[in-house]
């Protein structure tokens, strides 16, 4: 297994590069004013992919797509954007501007055959499936509401749709630097077999460690690489 791949992530709230502290929109850090910027500093240490969050989409409060189609022109490498994707024609119009994967949050457990049709018409390499979930329940509407499925119940639904990416978020952790849970994330590993990329709490080093003993391929990490506990690159020994 190649090492565990970490993907930058910049959260777009009213234009802004912002973090939020268990995914509460009302309390946000900003760390740079530009987005683009955000995108920019971490391609320019070495970001192969950046993962895009649209927050405002995620709770309906408005949307971003100027700031993306922004970013999707002038970053030169792979973006992949979430939040508020909840039609074929949301996710193709983000296709064509430039997004090289779109990723389904809500959708995948309302709609489960819109991730069907949208790997269908745009093969598996440019569709992610993103479950949020507070323990194994998955939360759905940027979080705000818990959706009584469970993980498992949804993992082979997606299998059979042709999904080959998966990302799992621990909504509990996410940007508290509390460090991946262990046994949550082994769980999670053992539900999905294909390509699983993690998020909620990563700190430092100890969780790319934990990340390669579980097997699992990659993480999404913001606060951890903003505040510096977490070096950019990781580099493990």
């Amino acid at each position: 297994m190649q090492e565990p791949l970490i993907i930058p992530c910049v959260d777009i709230q009213s234009g802004r590069a912002v973090r939020l502290f268990e995914g509460d929109p009302d309390r946000e850090t900003v760390y740079f004013d530009a987005p683009l910027d955000a995108a920019q500093h971490w391609v320019g240490l070495g970001a192969g992919l950046v993962h895009l969050v649209d927050l405002d989409a995620a709770t309906g409060r408005g949307e971003n797509r100027a700031v993306i189609a922004q970013i999707t022109q002038e970053l030169g490498v792979p973006v992949e954007v979430g939040g508020g994707i909840r039609s074929r024609e949301a996710a193709e119009e983000l296709l064509r501007l430039g997004v090289d994967r779109v990723v389904i949050g809500t959708a995948a457990v309302k709609q489960p055959e819109l991730v069907r049709d949208l790997i269908a018409a745009h093969g598996p390499e440019r569709v992610v499936v993103s479950l949020d979930a507070r323990g194994l329940e998955v939360a759905t509407h940027g979080w705000a509401q818990g959706s009584g499925v469970m993980v498992a119940d949804l993992t082979p639904t997606l299998a059979d749709a042709g999904l080959e990416t998966l990302i799992f978020t621990d909504v509990t952790r996410d940007g508290t630097l509390r460090g991946l849970n262990r046994d949550l994330m082994a769980q999670v590993r053992r539900l999905w077999t294909n390509t699983l990329i993690v998020g909620g709490g990563v700190a430092n080093l100890d969780d790319v460690h934990l990340l390669r003993e579980e097997h699992i391929e990659g993480a999404i990490v913001g606060r951890a690489i903003y505040e510096g506990t977490l070096p950019f690159p990781a580099t493990l020994n």
